[in-house]
């Protein structure tokens, strides 16, 4: 069996599998879904490759740029809208891929970089095929970076402690990924043509890639939770310019007030679950005032404004001798909800790990 042939057969199960997993997890969401969904028609196209080997010992002309590109996005955004519902409309989306990739099986268009330019019979085929590639590329790629940018500028003015799956990095990176990935497929390609030799190095790169792809979403897929999602992060994103504030200066100030007059004496900050939501009730001041004075006025989104004061109890807690608290214990008590978040931030703050502070400051206190 050609190598191809096989790696085409353990995408197809890779994929299958991964899709029953995926569809079959508990308390299932409209993300989940989307991702199942993807994984089913992925083992599609690896499976219709693996028939194609088989029939005509060749690869097929697969449109799984097309899947890929618009399935993506719709993920980004099912994951980071709040009004978001699947509908049947979202199904246009695949409508390029459906087309193409039924059409390169009936006319056994194979893939090949040395013959996708050249005139003759599926020659209009290949170059709407490679125009809707393109389109799709530039259209869905960026947009699926932006929207996944805007989440995550807004969960820092939204919430004050961010969860690692709350971040989607793993998405962000994909989709970087995904983007040199398209670049290298170009480039090989490319350099078959102009150099009028194949080597197969373009369908094995291609192959090696997307399956390692299948891979990398099945796991992170598996892993990603719900998301607290917001309402309007186009909003937070763009709170830091200001440009039509209502609020004046005076306004601004009273406000400024009242935040740092109740963190000093409500220390609302050692409650893990505080947000932006339930700072505004506490102040009786809508979110994006709060938003405004925090980013314009005090130099720091809600996130870092919350966990300053945090890193302050930490700090003030570990400098005491005769503290209780193992020194994990100590962060879970001033608000942090998790152990990472804890150590990232009191370093970003200190430049130092809880330990290295603490050993400091027993240092000094003893010398005094």
């Amino acid at each position: 069996m050609d190598m191809l042939e096989c790696a085409s057969w353990i995408g197809m199960a890779q994929s299958l599998f991964a899709g029953i997993l995926i569809g079959t997890k508990n308390n299932l969401n409209n993300s989940d879904r989307i991702l199942s969904g993807w994984l089913f028609l992925m083992s599609i196209v690896f499976l219709s490759t693996s028939l194609y080997f088989r029939i005509y010992d060749n690869s097929l002309l697969s449109a799984s740029f097309l899947l890929f590109n618009p399935v993506i996005f719709i993920y980004v955004r099912s994951l980071t809208n709040r009004k978001f519902s699947l509908r049947y409309i979202h199904l246009l989306h695949l409508l390029p891929f459906v087309i193409f990739e039924i059409l390169a099986f009936n006319k056994h268009l194979p893939f090949s970089p040395l013959t996708i330019l050249e005139p003759g019979p599926g020659f209009n085929y290949r170059i709407a095929f490679i125009t809707a590639n393109l389109a799709s590329w530039i259209t869905y790629l960026p947009l699926s970076i932006i929207i996944v940018h805007r989440h995550r500028v807004a969960l820092k003015n939204e919430v004050s402690n961010i969860e690692s799956n709350e971040t989607l990095g793993w998405i962000m990176f994909i989709t970087i990924f995904y983007i040199f990935y398209c670049l290298t497929i170009f480039a090989t390609g490319a350099t078959e043509i102009f150099s009028r030799f194949t080597s197969h190095t373009t369908q094995i790169t291609n192959f090696a890639i997307l399956l390692a792809l299948v891979y990398i979403i099945s796991f992170y897929g598996l892993r990603q939770k719900e998301l607290t999602k917001l309402f309007n992060p186009r909003m937070s994103l763009l709170a830091k310019t200001y440009k039509n504030s209502l609020l004046s200066d005076n306004q601004r100030g009273v406000i400024k007030e009242k935040i740092i007059a109740y963190f000093r004496q409500s220390r609302p900050y050692m409650d893990p679950a505080l947000n932006m939501d339930s700072l505004s009730e506490a102040l009786n001041t809508p979110k994006y005032q709060l938003t405004e004075v925090l980013n314009r006025d005090l130099g720091k989104n809600f996130f870092q404004w919350v966990n300053h004061y945090r890193v302050e109890a930490v700090k003030k807690m570990l400098s005491d001798k005769s503290m209780p608290y193992s020194i994990e214990a100590t962060g879970y008590e001033c608000g942090f909800s998790s152990k990472s978040s804890f150590y990232s931030f009191f370093k970003s703050e200190t430049g130092m790990t809880p330990n290295e502070y603490r050993k400091k400051a027993l240092k000094t206190n003893s010398d005094d």
